[in-house]
């Protein structure tokens, strides 16, 4: 006799939507009462996979007071705060969708672009489907001009394949997903590590909004931090810069010591000439500027042969979560092959 479909196999995971968190319990009402009709109208099997990087807020409780009457809702704990990308990473590792969005919990990037965004991907064999910013308005004046500079300069290193005004929400494809947990990064920069993987793309534009509540999770400081990850993530052209730096410094100091001795040769010098104070500081900084942008090389070689996990899960909501790179189940977290020699 036939057997019997087991009664308990779970309908597959058409989409699932990774959303990183740190301290949103002001806007994560908002965001439940707007994302979740958005995907019960798409009509296809679904999981919402929120991601606590470690929050000291009520964010963890509101949570588990969500899923009670979410079943689609799956939260997955770290035990300490990670980053942006390195939460991102967590929710992508355990994401069980042929397709997955990702999305910021402040409401800037509309979940009603969802299910555009999935119809573009079936209809049109996608395995990327971006979300393009047209419309910056909401953000500060000094905001606007830092992303600007920051997208023409990731496309001038990494390549045209960047889309100017393309941040974190995107969908991808399972063969798009497999492809960035299979890449040794560690310090990753998604919005630079998908446009490289070459998958034929799309993209859907949208109005960006002011943020819904509670305050932004990258302020100046991590501006910055994410533009060196990016720079030298993508790039040897800071130490190119720093070899520039050094010629042009040594063609400066020819001039100095021809101007020195034919000053000399007129009997012009007179003791503690300025110049030389001046010679001395300009190649200090030049050293130091190199010795820097080479420290930012040295410390990613250094993190990648210490290959520590990005992140630690705490837990896992998902009943039969598979013990994965980064649980409690695989204390030592993604590990990177290193070469043999």
């Amino acid at each position: 006799m036939p057997e019997e479909p087991d009664a308990e196999q779970h309908e597959p995971v058409v989409l699932s939507v990774v959303i990183p968190m740190f301290n949103e319990e002001e806007v994560l009402p908002a965001l439940v009462s707007r994302l979740r009709p958005v995907l019960t109208g798409l009509g296809v099997a679904h999981e919402v996979v929120a991601v606590d990087d470690g929050s000291i807020d009520r964010t963890a409780e509101l949570l588990a007071a969500f899923r009670l009457g979410w079943p689609e809702l799956r939260v997955v704990a770290l035990r300490r705060n990670s980053g942006h990308q390195a939460a991102l990473t967590a929710g992508l590792d355990r994401a069980a969708g042929a397709y997955v969005v990702s999305l910021d919990a402040d409401l800037q990037d509309p979940p009603e672009k969802i299910p555009e965004m999935l119809r573009l991907a079936r209809g049109q064999g996608l395995d990327i489907v971006y979300g393009v910013r047209a419309d910056r308005s909401s953000d500060s004046g000094f905001k606007r001009w830092s992303a600007g500079v920051y997208y023409r300069l990731m496309r001038r290193l990494a390549g045209p394949s960047v889309l100017a005004q393309a941040g974190d929400f995107r969908l991808l494809s399972r063969a798009a997903v497999d492809a960035l947990k299979a890449l040794p990064d560690q310090q990753r920069v998604y919005r630079l590590l998908v446009p490289w993987l070459g998958f034929p793309s799309g993209s859907v534009t949208y109005e960006r909004a002011p943020r819904k509540a509670g305050r932004t999770k990258y302020p100046l400081g991590r501006m910055i931090r994410l533009a060196v990850d990016s720079v030298t993530g993508f790039s040897a052209a800071p130490l190119r810069i720093a070899t520039w730096l050094g010629a042009g410094a040594f063609v400066v100091c020819l001039g100095l010591l021809v101007y020195t001795l034919t000053a000399f040769a007129l009997g012009r010098t007179v003791p503690g000439w300025t110049s030389l104070f001046t010679g001395i500081v300009f190649i200090g900084a030049v050293q130091l500027i190199c010795v820097g942008l080479l420290g930012e090389y040295v410390g990613r070689i250094y993190t990648a042969v210490q290959n520590r996990p990005t992140y630690f899960v705490r837990d896992d909501t998902a009943a039969s979560a598979p013990a994965e790179a980064g649980s409690d189940a695989d204390p030592a977290g993604p590990r990177v092959p290193l070469p043999r020699g």
